[in-house]
């Protein structure tokens, strides 16, 4: 009997979802960081103080760093949204000098917060990718990942041979530590500037500028046409953006590992049986007979030598 009671309570408290992977789904912050709020006591849940490990359901009410969310609306899948940066525009939310930023560009959000995967400088300009998501743009811009970058350069002059075979070989060594392209495609030019493509695993700050300065060669133009998976767009024109379909955000979550994202149905309301509830135009269900909710399952090229 005891054993019985024990193996049912062991069910229930496996229901629901991790709420570090709701709110780190919900774009709050990455997984870590979601638990190092929970452990210092900023998160809580309906009203009580969040611990680890906490599981939550559809209809529960989360609240952390002063935004909240409600489990289970629909505004909790992922959304994932590409951008073409033009130059001139910064990629954050507070600036002293009061520059042109991408934010505020996105479209508004009511529960959730677009995170940027990656930065581009001032004057760099081509694909950027926002998401809901914290968790997927950690998996896209975590060093242990390595993701491919892939650059359209325009410099002010032209690689030698030498500097072509290092750059793909052992590299250059620069303040903070030693970078090495995996491809370097000649594109061409004419005058005194040069085109061309390269592509390597890492994003850190300045680094193609600073790697050509290394070799006393200047960027005068520099656009990211990939990220991962996801190329810029063709007829994505400077300044637009275009926001990827379910079927497409399924197929990054896939690259990634992530989980699918599965419905959950809300438990229904008392009926009242003195008044049906009409369906609304277009045959939608009323919102709480339904939500979502993430799941639990689970030309020349030279290559690196």
């Amino acid at each position: 009997m005891n054993d019985e009671k024990n193996e049912i309570d062991l069910t229930q408290g496996a229901a629901g979802e991790k709420l570090q992977k709701v709110l780190a789904q919900a774009g709050f912050a990455s997984r870590r960081t979601v638990e190092e709020w929970i452990a210092a006591g900023r998160v809580s849940v309906n009203g009580e103080v969040a611990t680890l490990g906490m599981r939550v359901l559809p209809g529960d009410l989360i609240k952390a760093e002063r935004r909240t969310l409600r489990v289970g609306e629909r505004d909790d899948r992922v959304r994932i949204l590409l951008y073409y940066k033009p130059e001139g525009e910064i990629v954050s939310r507070d600036d002293p000098k009061a520059r042109l930023s991408v934010f505020d560009k996105l479209p508004k959000l009511r529960s959730q917060k677009w995170v940027a995967i990656g930065r581009l400088d001032l004057n760099t300009s081509g694909l950027l990718i926002f998401t809901t998501s914290g968790e997927l743009a950690n998996r896209l811009m975590h060093p242990r990942f390595e993701v491919e970058r892939e650059y359209a350069v325009r410099i002010q002059g032209q690689l030698s041979e030498e500097q072509q075979a290092q750059l793909l070989g052992i590299g250059i060594d620069l303040e903070d530590g030693r970078i090495s392209f995996e491809k370097l495609t000649d594109e061409g030019g004419e005058g005194f500037n040069h085109w061309y493509r390269i592509m390597l695993k890492e994003g850190r700050n300045r680094i193609v500028r600073r790697t050509f300065a290394a070799l006393g060669l200047t960027v005068s133009r520099l656009i990211r046409v990939r990220f991962g998976l996801i190329n810029l767009p063709p007829r994505l024109k400077r300044g637009m953006m275009a926001e990827l379909g379910d079927g497409e955000v399924q197929q990054v979550l896939d690259w990634v590992g992530i989980q699918p994202v599965e419905a959950v149905p809300l438990p229904p309301r008392p009926r009242n049986t003195h008044r049906k509830t009409p369906l609304r135009r277009g045959g939608n269900l009323p919102d709480s007979q339904g939500t979502l909710l993430p799941g639990d399952g689970r030309r020349k090229t030279s290559n690196k030598r």
